[in-house]
């Protein structure tokens, strides 16, 4: 985003998702803090992680926030962009925090590597209003939580496939679960901005644990 030249660069290793470490012709996904410990040489760090129960209980809660917060912003302002110099609407944010849900599910069910190509599809025609998006939030909230009950290894442990290789269940998990929460802080920061509280802000009790990027728009 910084560099103009940066995505051309991206596209001639061949690689169309970031973050992304480089050096020469060799690259990392930036996915991993293990993976990146590695590729430049460093002690790998020690995480510690929630656990799935507790990673699953804060997901539903940050998807919840996102259903309140979309059905409080006014319908003329849906299409507007959501911080200059990005180029997605405040539609297309709202409907990406819960399409994550749905990425993890046609990863971890479906055996879809690319979690990315799916979380970005925008709205369907028919997604239109706050509250249509709140709806599609309903149907994926279920599918997790049908997922969950189904779900045997609650150590998550096991390994999934993903287009940045396999990793631990456990870690594509915590990182769609922070992944979410940090479009949904965001959100409430646009509501903020046009002069409406957020219904039911997100507390530190609520993110605690979760490794959020410092700044609100990384």
């Amino acid at each position: 985003m910084n560099d103009p030249a940066g995505r051309e660069r991206m596209l001639a290793l061949g690689v169309r998702n970031i973050p992304l470490l480089v050096r020469g012709k060799d690259y990392v996904f930036g996915q991993s803090l293990h993976d990146v410990a590695k590729f430049v040489g460093v002690a790998a760090v020690e995480e510690q992680k929630l656990a799935p129960a507790v990673l699953m209980r804060k997901w539903r809660t940050v998807l919840a926030a996102g259903q309140r917060y979309m059905r409080q912003f006014p319908a003329e302002r849906l299409d507007e962009r959501l911080i200059e110099g990005r180029d997605q609407s405040i539609r297309g944010m709202g409907y990406h925090v819960f399409r994550i849900g749905d990425a993890f599910l046609a990863t971890v069910v479906n055996g879809i590597e690319d979690w990315v190509a799916v979380s970005i599809e925008p709205p369907p025609p028919q997604v239109r209003s706050g509250a249509d998006i709140a709806g599609y939030g309903d149907a994926v909230i279920q599918r997790l939580a049908q997922w969950w009950e189904a779900h045997l290894d609650k150590t998550c442990v096991a390994p999934v496939k993903t287009f940045t290789g396999a990793q631990p269940l456990w870690d594509f998990l915590e990182r769609q679960t922070w992944h979410s929460a940090q479009h949904v802080r965001q959100l409430a920061a646009v509501l903020e901005r046009f002069g409406i509280q957020p219904d039911g802000r997100l507390s530190a009790d609520d993110l605690a644990g979760l490794p959020l990027p410092a700044a609100l728009w990384e």
